[in-house]
């Protein structure tokens, strides 16, 4: 069965890979990735908040004095909540380009716009076949509008396509009013790619110490609902790739959102949860459900599900959630 795709324009033999996250921190890993098939390599993301504390340190060092660092320093996390710091990661990047013969992917976690990310170039030279652009954030500020947070986004992105050669792509959260109005801007800044979607690790709340808790907790399939609209949405209405990050653990789950319209597929919680190997699983139950199904290639699948080709374009807007409502009243009634 072809089961080959193109992402950010990198040509692949099929679009299942491991999203960023810890695996690639180990080369043994990285290796039992490949050895599973996996399409390509995507490494965890490199924050914002360490470079800027790497330059802080730095300027501290030269002529600050030690309480306004200190200052500084506390609205920074410490340097132990990062498992590589940047000069490891690019060193972690280009170990990996020596030992996998797929293309690797890196990755930027970001806010603001500004000379951090000029980090992309050191990556683009480390070998990295393309970069991922995290832009996770927490809209908290009442003042600031939807679309100057939007325009941000933009110029985050612009700035980094501005730098590099190699292909960016950019990992979004559900959490936009507008999303293909701002999807069509990112692509207009030179994004090659989106990534459906961002997890956001929702705090927990201990009401005996008072204290806020992160609470950790791996996805399944039902979260790949939300990726698989929005995928359907997108596909037919922006001109770049599309990933499916979140939810995807078995061939099915794959299979759902390349008719949607997902040009690659991005597993994390499945490989922390049963390994690499998960992915050969994954690849061959994609294979088998095309073959019994009489399809010649996984290309016949792309984007037959999404809101211009599928049967009920309805299902996917206003129309299916006053039907599921509906539904659900007559049967309790």
């Amino acid at each position: 069965m072809d089961l080959s795709t193109t992402y950010l324009g990198l040509p692949l033999p099929h679009p299942i890979m491991p999203g960023a996250g810890p695996m690639a921190d180990d080369l043994d890993t990285v290796r039992r990735l490949e050895d599973a098939g996996a399409a390509a390599i995507v490494m965890r993301s490199l924050f914002e908040e360490q470079l800027v504390g790497e330059q802080l340190a730095a300027h501290h060092s030269l002529q600050v004095s030690s309480h306004s660092f200190s200052e500084a320093q506390s609205f920074l996390p410490v340097a132990d909540d990062f498992a590589l710091g940047p000069d490891e990661y690019l060193e972690q990047l280009g170990r990996i380009k020596a030992a996998v013969k797929v293309p690797v992917i890196a990755s930027l976690n970001g806010t603001t716009p500004g000379g951090w990310l000029e980090h992309a170039q050191l990556m683009a030279k480390a070998g990295a076949d393309a970069l991922e652009l995290n832009v996770y954030q927490i809209a908290t500020d009442p003042a600031e509008s939807a679309a100057v947070q939007e325009d941000r986004i933009a110029d985050m992105v612009r700035s980094v396509t501005g730098r590099v050669s190699i292909p960016v792509a950019v990992k979004l959260s559900p959490f936009f009013t507008a999303l293909p109005n701002l999807a069509g801007h990112l692509v207009e800044a030179g994004a090659r790619g989106l990534i459906l979607f961002n997890r956001f690790y929702q705090p927990d709340v201990d009401v005996d110490e008072l204290e806020v808790r992160p609470a950790l907790r791996l996805s399944d399939s039902t979260e790949l609902r939300l990726r698989l609209r929005w995928l359907a949405v997108l596909s037919d209405r922006v001109e770049t790739s599309l990933a499916a990050s979140g939810g995807v653990h078995t061939g099915l789950d794959a299979l759902k959102a390349v008719m949607c319209g997902a040009h690659a597929v991005q597993m994390v919680s499945a490989v922390l949860g049963r390994g690499p190997e998960v992915i050969a699983t994954v690849r061959r139950e994609l294979s088998e459900w095309l073959e019994e199904h009489e399809y010649e290639s996984l290309g016949q699948a792309l984007g037959s599900m999404n809101l211009a080709r599928c049967p009920d374009p309805k299902a996917y807007e206003r129309a299916n959630y006053i039907r599921e409502i509906g539904s659900w009243s007559r049967l309790t009634g």
